[in-house]
């Protein structure tokens, strides 16, 4: 992490506004008289993830695919992070659970609770090699300007809940300036100083566009970023969808799965299956788990839970195959954003 640079970065207040620009011109905040940097700011902070996920309408009506842009990466990313971040799940969820209420607390997508994965592999005491701390990985100036306590008898960077709060009202700030969240994760790795260079000297805002003008280390961060929102949540999710988009999804009617013989067991699911997939694993035709499931894709694309209805031995196979049905829905999800 290039966190000295963090140091500096961002103020909070007028007086780490002022340091900040005696000491690290480059790093001072943009205002908004610069179009350059700073543009109309964009109410909802859920609406942020526009480059992230690209829709497309088809036959059945709207889907969201990975940006083809990051599909290498994802895949790459998959071979080697997958199994540990599919365990995460199940052994994270209490730190998951308390993000989440913190985060939306702040009006903030939850979906940045993925930041600190990246970050420190969700370990409270996780140490970079330039002396960020926690989960968040705070150097010990930023986190005292956040709110944070830093001393040799106490260090409130390592509680999950403290950190976490801070961490929101970081990113908060960010948004503010950029508007989008890829922006805001690399500049939280390398500072608004380098992603405002970046932006200035590619003239875009774009991340695919500028994204050659950002340190290398900072391109990944936002990579991971994305490759691991991706493996945890699937192919989107409401953060990334437009408000048209989310619209339209929402006006669809659920259909109501046909009544069935007492054979039949109900389990409630959610992230990124597929339905293909589940169907080639449980030795089923995608007809008949359509007929059982009808609107499958498209709730769990959604982000919503669903019940999922299989005939008891059939819901036996599918927990018995969980990692290998989760794996093989990211890879056909991928395969078909790469087309």
């Amino acid at each position: 992490m290039i966190k000295l640079l963090l140091l500096t970065a961002y103020s909070l207040t007028s007086s780490f506004s002022a340091f900040a620009a005696d000491v690290l011109p480059e790093f001072s905040v943009p205002q908004s008289k610069d179009s350059s940097i700073k543009e109309e700011v964009i109410v909802n902070p859920r609406e942020g993830f526009k480059n992230l996920f690209e829709s497309a309408a088809n036959n059945a009506g709207f889907t969201v695919k990975l940006n083809p842009l990051a599909v290498s990466f994802v895949e790459d990313y998959m071979d080697g992070h997958t199994a540990s971040l599919t365990k995460m799940k199940t052994w994270g969820k209490p730190y998951f659970d308390m993000m989440d209420a913190i985060l939306a607390k702040h009006g903030l997508p939850t979906e940045l609770k993925y930041l600190s994965v990246i970050e420190s592999q969700l370990k409270s005491y996780a140490v970079s090699w330039a002396g960020a701390v926690g989960p968040w990985q705070f150097m010990p100036e930023t986190a005292r300007l956040l709110g944070l306590k830093v001393s040799r008898s106490r260090d409130e960077r390592t509680d999950f809940t403290k950190s976490t709060h801070a961490a929101a009202r970081y990113l908060t700030e960010l948004y503010g300036i950029y508007n989008d969240w890829l922006l805001v994760i690399a500049a939280y790795n390398c500072g608004p100083g380098n992603v405002n260079s970046a932006i200035r000297r590619s003239g875009s805002r774009n991340f695919w566009e500028m994204q050659r003008f950002l340190p290398a280390e900072s391109r990944n961060h936002v990579k991971k970023f994305i490759a691991t929102h991706y493996i945890m949540e699937g192919e989107c999710g409401v953060t990334t969808l437009t408000k048209k988009e989310t619209e339209n999804f929402m006006l669809s009617t659920v259909e109501v799965a046909p009544s069935g013989s007492d054979n039949m067991q109900v389990l409630s699911v959610s992230g990124k299956y597929n339905a293909l997939a589940i169907a080639q694993h449980i030795e089923m035709t995608i007809a008949d788990f359509n007929r059982l499931n009808p609107n499958f894709d498209r709730q769990l694309a959604l982000g919503n839970s669903y019940n999922l209805r299989l005939p008891a031995d059939k819901l036996l196979l599918f927990q018995a195959q969980k990692p290998q049905i989760l794996e093989q829905s990211i890879r056909m999800a991928l395969t078909m954003a790469s087309r």
